[in-house]
């Protein structure tokens, strides 16, 4: 079983549009859980999920006293995809748990309840670095970074690179980069192509081919708790996932 997690500190890059679609192709050839770890719960609610309804979330991961019959994942309109949804708990998550001990391992430890039931685990990322994050990269094989075709595309990207950095010398050696996915790009302007020339100098052979162009259809999707595929599988936006997947699962096949 593999681990994913999709990270930025930056919001509105595409990370949760990235996490759902990208889930809901893996899950046509193995079984997938897209676990929810960002409060504001959009990948929940872009599955079709209303958080009012669930008595449970992410947030039960990070309990120490979880116990084994414990409900952890719902099964979505997506053959093989599942999902444990978000919950407005995890806010003040990093509080809460600053005087637990190993901390960081609270997510890892308990996946080890439920990840023989699965092929592969995503993680939604919250956009900020925090305990969250850190316990997701503790449990994880690979980090996906999203990154906008914009203005500072690179801003903050040092600070997430150092906090890899940190998480693979101190919890998890074995954390490797997948790559970077750049997103909402505009191949008709010049300053989407500045953008993707200067990532592809910073990031090198790590930056995906497939790029995600900024697409309609791919912003209302979500809103029809649809994926992509479910909405609209003819647009550019579901071909461009179509090929992201066959381009990541050659990375990790390989």
């Amino acid at each position: 079983m593999k681990i994913i997690s999709i990270v930025n500190q930056k919001g509105g890059v595409g990370k949760t549009t990235t996490a759902i679609n990208l889930s809901a192709h893996l899950a046509k050839s193995q079984k997938v859980l897209l676990i929810d770890l960002d409060s504001q719960g959009n990948a929940t609610s872009g599955l079709g999920f209303i958080r009012s309804d669930i008595n449970f979330s992410s947030f039960d991961f990070f309990q120490t006293n979880l116990d084994n019959n414990h409900q952890l994942y719902l099964k979505t309109n997506v053959a093989k995809l599942y999902l444990t949804p978000s919950s407005l708990d995890l806010v003040n998550l990093d509080l809460n748990l600053s005087y637990v001990d190993k901390r960081e391992y609270l997510l890892k430890n308990s996946l080890m309840k439920i990840e023989s039931n699965f092929d592969l685990i995503i993680f939604d990322c919250p956009p900020s670095l925090g305990l969250i994050t850190i316990n997701a990269l503790t449990a994880s094989n690979y980090v996906l970074i999203p990154v906008q075709a914009e203005y500072y595309a690179l801003e903050g990207l040092t600070q997430l690179l150092q906090t890899i950095a940190s998480v693979q010398n101190n919890f998890n050696a074995d954390l490797d980069i997948l790559g970077v996915i750049l997103t909402m790009y505009d191949k008709r302007t010049t300053l989407a192509k500045d953008v993707k020339n200067e990532i592809k100098t910073f990031f090198d052979k790590k930056l995906f081919k497939t790029v995600i162009p900024r697409n309609i259809r791919l912003a209302e999707a979500p809103s029809h708790g649809l994926t992509i595929e479910q909405y609209d599988r003819w647009s550019r936006g579901a071909k461009a996932y179509r090929n992201l997947t066959k381009e990541l699962m050659a990375i990790i096949d390989s």
